[in-house]
C-alpha cells in the first residue's frame, strides 16, 4: 500500500504524491546550478565565501588532481574532515570521475577507521594536516596508500590564517598537500562520469551484530532523496535561502539534508566545523541562515544561553532536527522564540537517509517523525514474523520502499539479504502510525543508543569491554538523559577475587572507542538476565534500569 496517496492531504502545499525526478547526478546538479546561480554563495567558511562558480572550478581542479593520481572510475576515496570547503570540493570532484565516496567519522579512533578503510577498499585518503600521526599510520596498515592533506587555513580569510597555520609533516612517500594539487591542474569542464546506476557512496552504519558496515548508495539513491527532501519546502526559493550546516557532512543527515539538499537548490551552506554554542550564535548573528538545524542537545544548549535567549530570529523560516525525538518542552521554548515549523525528519543511513518528515505548514503532532515522502511506500510489520502488515495504531517494525532504499551493504550479501526484501528495507525500528498516516517511533529494535545525535550500538561497546581481562560479562544499553536524549550505561560483571572501579573501565574505552561512545554511566552488578539459552536480555535490564530510576 502506498500510503503517500492516501494522506497526501497532509503533504505541503504544492508538494505532490509522485515526483518526476531529474534524472541527473549530483555532480551534473553542481555544474547545473552553477550556470544558474554563478556568483551566489555556496560556501561561507569563518567568513570566506566560495561562489557555486568558483566551486565547480574547485571541484574540476581537484578531479583532475586525482586523474593525475591514477584515480579512476569505482576507486574509493576516504574523507576524514570535519565540515570543511575540502570535504565538498573532495567529494564532488570524485563523484565527477567516477569514483566512490567513502565517508568517515573523524572522532573515529585509529582503530575503527582502520577497519572501514580496509573494509572499504580504499585506495585514497584525504584528510587535515593535523591528523596526519593518525594519517601515517593508516597508510601503513590500509590500502590507502596515497594521502592527500588540507590544512584548515587553506580557505580562511587573511586575518584568521595565521591562527591555524598549516602542520608541518616530513616528507614522505604518497603524501600531498591538497592546495598543491588543487594548483597545479585548469578548473576547465571536466566530465561528469557516473551514471544513475552507479555507486556514488560509501557510508559506515552499524548493526544488531556489532559489525560496521558499508551501506552502498547509487547515485540515483543520492539524487532522489535530495530532490525528495528539497520538494518538501515548497515556500523556498531556488537561489535564495541559506542553511547553518551544523549536521557533519560525514554523517547521511548532514550530507543529504544539507550539503546535497543545499547544491541541488543553490542554497548557501554556512559550515560549522564544531557546533559550539557561542560559534552557532556569532554566525546566526552575522549570516542570518534562513534555515536553522539541530538536534536535541544543540537547541537545549541554545535555549539555556542568555544571548540566543534575546536574539531576534525573524530571519529565521524552519527548525529543521533530526536523529532523536525532540521533546515536546524544547519544541514549545524554541516556538516561543520564533513560531515557524519544527521539521522533524525520520530515516536511516540505507535509505539516504530520508524517509518521512513534518509537513511544512501541516499538523505537526509533537512526538511523531511526520509522514512518508513522495514516492515512499511505508509499512508496519508484525515484530514476530516480519511478514505481516498490521493495522494503522499497532506497533510493529518499520519497513520502507522507495527510490532511496539502499543497493545493500558493501561486500556483506547475508547482512544485506537479512534486511532487504523484495524491494523493502526492515529497519529494525518500531513504531505505529496513526489514521493521519504520521509516524511515532516507539523503540528501536536494533536496541542503537543515540547520544547528541550520534548513532551508539552496545554490542560494539559490550566486546570492547569483553577483552578486558577483570570483566566476567557485561551488557550496554542506553538511558534517557534531558541534555544527551541519551546516555550510555554500562552493566559490568566482576570476575571473581577482582576489583574494577567506573574510572577503570572509562579510561580502557577511551583507547579503543570515540569519547561519545565512552560509558557515561557503569554500574556494578553481580548477575545479568539471560533467557533460557543464556543470551543476555538487554530490554529486561532497560526495564529494570527504569524502574529503579522512577
Amino acid at each position: 500500500m502506498r500510503f503517500e496517496r492516501i494522506w497526501h492531504k497532509h503533504y505541503p502545499a504544492g508538494v505532490p504524491a509522485e515526483i518526476d525526478f531529474d534524472k541527473i547526478t549530483m555532480p551534473a546538479v553542481l555544474t547545473r546550478t552553477a550556470s544558474r546561480f554563478p556568483e551566489h554563495d555556496a560556501l561561507i567558511f569563518m567568513g570566506t565565501k566560495i561562489t557555486y562558480r568558483e566551486l565547480e572550478g574547485l571541484v574540476n581542479r581537484f578531479a583532475r588532481a586525482l586523474t593525475a593520481l591514477g584515480v579512476k572510475k569505482g576507486d574509493k576515496v576516504s574523507m576524514i574532515l570535519p565540515n570543511v570547503p575540502q570535504l565538498v570540493i573532495a567529494e564532488y570532484a570524485a563523484f565527477r570521475i567516477g569514483a566512490v565516496n567513502v565517508m568517515n567519522n573523524p572522532l573515529y579512533t585509529e582503530k575503527e577507521l582502520t577497519y572501514q578503510l580496509n573494509d572499504s577498499d580504499s585506495t585514497v585518503l584525504v584528510t587535515l594536516d593535523m591528523f596526519f600521526p593518525v594519517a601515517a599510520k593508516l597508510q601503513e596498515s590500509t590500502g590507502a596508500k596515497k594521502v592527500i592533506l588540507c590544512s584548515m587555513a587553506d580557505y580562511l580569510p587573511e586575518p584568521l590564517k595565521p591562527m591555524f597555520p598549516p602542520v608541518e609533516v616530513p616528507t614522505r612517500e604518497g603524501v600531498y598537500r591538497f592546495m598543491d594539487l588543487i594548483n597545479a591542474q585548469p578548473d576547465t569542464p571536466v566530465e561528469n562520469v557516473p551514471s544513475l546506476d552507479d555507486l556514488g557512496a560509501l557510508i559506515y552504519t552499524g548493526g544488531t551484530t556489532g559489525v560496521s558496515k558499508g551501506v552502498m548508495l547509487s547515485h540515483a539513491n543520492i539524487s532522489f532523496n535530495t530532490q525528495q527532501f528539497r520538494g518538501w519546502y515548497p515556500e523556498s526559493k531556488d537561489g535564495e535561502e541559506s542553511l547553518l550546516a551544523i549536521f557533519p557532512f560525514f554523517h547521511a543527515a548532514g550530507w543529504t539534508g544539507l550539503q546535497n539538499t543545499a547544491i541541488y537548490a543553490g542554497w548557501t551552506d554556512i559550515l560549522v566545523p564544531r557546533p559550539e554554542p557561542d560559534r552557532i550564535l556569532d554566525l546566526l548573528e552575522k549570516f542570518k541562515p534562513s534555515l536553522l538545524p539541530g538536534v536535541s542537545t544543540i537547541f537545549v544548549a541554545l535555549l539555556n544561553n542568555e544571548r540566543f535567549q534575546k536574539m531576534d530570529l525573524s530571519f529565521v523560516k524552519a527548525y529543521l532536527t533530526g536523529s532523536a525525538p525532540m521533546a515536546v518542552d524544547t519544541i514549545q521554548k524554541m516556538k516561543a522564540l520564533r513560531d515557524v515549523p519544527m521539521i522533524n525528519v525520520y530515516g536511516l543511513t540505507e535509505i539516504t537517509p530520508m524517509g518521512t518528515a513534518t509537513p511544512w505548514g501541516g499538523d505537526e503532532k509533537p512526538g511523531t517523525v511526520g509522514i512518508p515522502f513522495p514516492n515512499t511506500d511505508l509499512k508496519i510489520v508484525d515484530l514476530e514474523t516480519g511478514k505481516e502488515e498490521i493495522k494503522t495504531g499497532e506497533t510493529g517494525e518499520i519497513c520502507f520502499k522507495g527510490p532511496q532504499v539502499m543497493m545493500g551493504y558493501y561486500k556483506k550479501p547475508e547482512e544485506t539479504a537479512a534486511v532487504l526484501e523484495d524491494g523493502w528495507l526492515k529497519t529494525g525500528d518500531v513504531g505505529f502510525m496513526d489514521e493521519d498516516g504520521y509516524v511515532t517511533i516507539v523503540d528501536r529494535k536494533k536496541d542503537m543508543i543515540i547520544a547528541s545525535g550520534f548513532n551508539i550500538y552496545p554490542k560494539e561497546v559490550d566486546e570492547i569491554l569483553m577483552t578486558h581481562p577483570k570483566v566476567l560479562e557485561v551488557c550496554t544499553i542506553g538511558v534517557p538523559d534531558a541534555y544527551r536524549g541519551e546516555n550510555v550505561k554500562t552493566y559490568i560483571v566482576v570476575k571473581p577475587g577482582q576489583t574494577l572501579t567506573e574510572e577503570e573501565v572509562q579510561t580502557f574505552c577511551r583507547a579503543s572507542l570515540a569519547a561519545y561512545k565512552v560509558p557515561k554511566l557503569v554500574q556494578f552488578i553481580d548477575t545479568l538476565p539471560k533467557s533460557a539459552v543464556g543470551k543476555i536480555l538487554r530490554r529486561e535490564l532497560r526495564d529494570l534500569d527504569a524502574k529503579n530510576m522512577k
